[in-house]
């Protein structure tokens, strides 16, 4: 199941229910200092459910990609509570969200943050390696086949093209199999026509959901 938020559409958007996996409450954030201070996230209410593909919509500078991060625990709000799977983030340590979002949270970045000095293969490796999953090297070899890349496990990122570099980088963030898959705005479509890997087989092609959170299952705790 799939669906559209508008960020720059009205205030609230909440209706919670017992398969609500993420859940965000009166979000607020401002950026910036002084006279160029930004309210980007002005009391943001929403919930997403399990087993859905929730794509956020809105003109550039709406606070749609400043959201995905709030999700992902790789920004700080200044008031407000984030739940996912009904445990709250919001007030957890450094370490602790780190450790959580290694378990539960996939990220598909807009820049991609592959490691240049180190192969595909080893790339996708780094979060099973990580969270100390077995066969690391092994695992990210299967999830690059998946997407069509089992050609390429040993080349470094400087010598992918751009589309074969999104598709290590979402290769990575899937393999730890995590409960929610979060893709922020790339420079081309995330390439779901081109492979069948069974986690992304209700993602949309970025131009019509520029960026995406998906629930894939439950959280595991740390």
């Amino acid at each position: 199941m799939a669906s559209l938020i508008n960020i720059d559409g009205p205030k609230s958007v909440l209706k919670q229910s017992p398969t609500t996996a993420i859940r965000l409450e009166n979000l607020q954030l401002t950026l910036g200092q002084d006279a160029s201070r930004v309210h980007v996230l002005k009391g943001i209410d929403l919930n997403i459910e399990t087993g859905t593909s929730t794509g956020i919509v809105g003109p550039s500078g709406s606070g749609k990609s400043t959201l995905l991060m709030v999700i992902a625990g790789l920004e700080r709000i200044d008031d407000g509570k984030i739940f996912i799977n009904e445990t709250d983030i919001t007030g957890m340590s450094e370490d602790k969200l780190a450790a959580f979002r290694g378990r539960n949270i996939g990220i598909v970045f807009q820049s991609f943050h592959l490691i240049p000095n180190m192969t595909a293969v080893e790339n996708v490796a780094v979060p099973l390696e990580l969270n100390g999953a077995p066969n690391a090297l092994e695992r990210a070899s299967d999830e690059l086949r998946a997407v069509g890349l089992g050609d390429r496990l040993d080349h470094y990122p400087g010598q992918l093209s751009g589309g074969e570099q999104q598709r290590v980088a979402l290769a990575r963030a899937l393999s730890p199999s995590p409960a929610v898959l979060i893709a922020v705005r790339t420079a081309n479509p995330l390439p779901v026509d081109r492979f069948h890997h069974p986690g992304c087989r209700s993602v949309h092609r970025q131009s019509e959901l520029p960026e995406m959170v998906k629930v894939r299952g439950p959280v595991r705790p740390v």
